[in-house]
C-alpha cells in the first residue's frame, strides 16, 4: 500500500501563496491514473479542490479556478497544489488522494490512498 504524505501547509496572509505537495512512498507502483486534492473546512463537508487524470485532464472547483493549479512530477512521485491569491475561506485541512495500479502477489490491482492532511490557515 502506498502512503501519501502532504506538506507545505501553514499560516499565510490573505492574498498570499502556498504550494502543497503530496509525496507517495516508494512502492511497487505501476502507474497512477488519478491524483487529486480535497479540503475540509471547519464545520463544512469535504469538497473537491482539484484533480488530474493520467490523460492530463484537470478539474477545479469553481471557488478556486484561476487561483489554484494542480501539477505532478512523476519522477518524484509527487503531486502539487499551487495556491495563489489565498482567501480566508480557503482555510481548511487539505488532503491528497491517489488512484494507482500496483503489483501484488495476485497480480496488478487498483488501489486508492488518502494522505493524513495538511492544515492551511489564511488569516491576517
Amino acid at each position: 500500500q502506498v502512503q501519501l504524505v502532504e506538506s507545505g501547509g501553514g499560516l499565510v496572509q490573505p492574498g498570499g501563496s502556498l504550494r502543497l505537495s503530496c509525496e507517495a512512498s516508494s512502492g511497487n507502483i505501476l502507474r497512477f491514473y488519478y491524483m487529486g486534492w480535497h479540503r475540509q473546512a471547519p464545520g463544512k463537508q469535504r469538497e473537491l479542490v482539484a484533480d488530474v487524470t493520467k490523460g492530463g485532464t484537470t478539474n477545479y472547483a469553481d471557488s478556486v479556478k484561476g487561483r489554484f493549479t494542480i501539477s505532478e512530477d512523476n519522477a518524484k512521485r509527487t503531486v502539487y497544489l499551487q495556491m495563489n491569491s489565498l482567501k480566508p475561506e480557503d482555510t481548511a485541512v487539505y488532503y491528497c488522494n491517489a488512484g494507482y495500479i500496483a503489483a501484488t502477489t495476485r497480480g496488478a490491482a487498483d488501489f486508492n490512498s488518502w494522505g493524513q492532511g495538511t492544515q492551511v490557515i489564511v488569516s491576517a
